[in-house]
């Protein structure tokens, strides 16, 4: 797969001469992938995507954007690249919907029938055609993420860029939002660049993640390696998910156990253990129990360690 994102070593320095520097391991983002940048606040995620879009330009190292620097090349890349911002109300401007989707085509000198098609299209593939004549400012929060990710995509970019698209929301609209990114990804082929800090939505989201410590790139790979990791996790002032310290503190002891990436799969391999179901086998199943071992001939418990009073 073609390269579409390349970053080396950023530093960027703002006016107020606060400093930013992301080195470590390079960043690359091939095409169709689905990226996930994971750091606690103040990170640099944020730095790190404005460099991304051409907003920013760094002090040292480079980046390179479907093969071109996007500081040089920004008006050609904002047809390529679409981004949605952390705060939606930023870039949301259009009376209604339907006006603020339509204004980057309207602003390229697309034709009004095709204008039209663009649009309609857009708000069907992200199930909002029936806000079209709201107005944006009375939407809640999650439906403005909504417009504001269709006037992202209304143009059909290669690449989609969102700052923590997921704060914020409910559950309900948490869900959604995934669902809707697996569907960009999955039925445009769009390769797409998500900052987080929520360990807990990586293995929904996300193909290959960057993660983010004191200043640098410390660690990268599918969700199921970094979470295997919790100690660089926590070194980088995240939390964890409960499942993965549960899994990781059960290997320690010896069982064999796998990293959950799902409740669903945790609880096959919890069932699995006390069942005696192939995952461990029964005599190296070891209880504590309310009564004798007799009493529980289902569970296949071979020796009783201890009884609770």
């Amino acid at each position: 797969m073609s390269v579409v994102v390349e970053v080396k070593c950023l530093r960027h320095i703002y006016p107020d001469s606060t400093t930013v520097d992301l080195c470590g391991l390079d960043m690359v983002v091939r095409a169709g992938e689905r990226a996930a940048v994971l750091g606690p606040n103040g990170s640099g995620k944020s730095t790190l995507l404005a460099h991304i879009t051409g907003l920013l330009k760094p002090v040292e190292g480079a980046v390179k954007v479907l093969g071109a620097d996007p500081v040089r090349e920004f008006l050609w890349l904002r047809r390529q690249v679409g981004v949605v911002l952390q705060n939606v109300d930023e870039q949301i401007i259009g009376p209604t919907v339907w006006d603020d989707v339509a204004f980057a085509p309207k602003n390229y000198g697309i034709a009004a029938a095709e204008v039209r098609r663009l649009v309609e299209d857009t708000l069907e593939l992200l199930g909002i055609s029936f806000l079209a004549k709201k107005i944006p400012h009375y939407l809640s929060g999650g439906e403005k993420k909504k417009v504001a990710m269709a006037g992202a995509l209304v143009l059909k970019p290669r690449l989609l860029v969102l700052d923590e698209p997921l704060a914020g929301l409910d559950t309900r609209s948490r869900q959604e939002m995934v669902d809707i990114l697996n569907r960009v990804n999955r039925e445009l082929g769009t390769t797409i660049i998500m900052t987080t800090h929520d360990v807990q939505v990586l293995p929904s989201v996300a193909d290959i993640v960057y993660l983010l410590c004191k200043g640098h790139v410390c660690l990268h790979g599918s969700p199921a390696e970094i979470l295997s990791c919790p100690e660089r996790l926590r070194e980088a002032n995240l939390d964890p998910p409960v499942l993965v310290e549960l899994f990781h503190r059960l290997a320690e002891q010896g069982l064999p156990v796998s990293l959950p990436l799902s409740v669903s799969a945790a609880a096959d391999q919890i069932m699995g253990l006390v069942q005696g179901t192939g995952l461990v086998q029964p005599a190296a199943t070891r209880l504590k129990l309310p009564g004798p071992a007799d009493d529980f001939p289902d569970l296949g418990v071979k020796e009783v360690v201890g009884m609770g009073g």
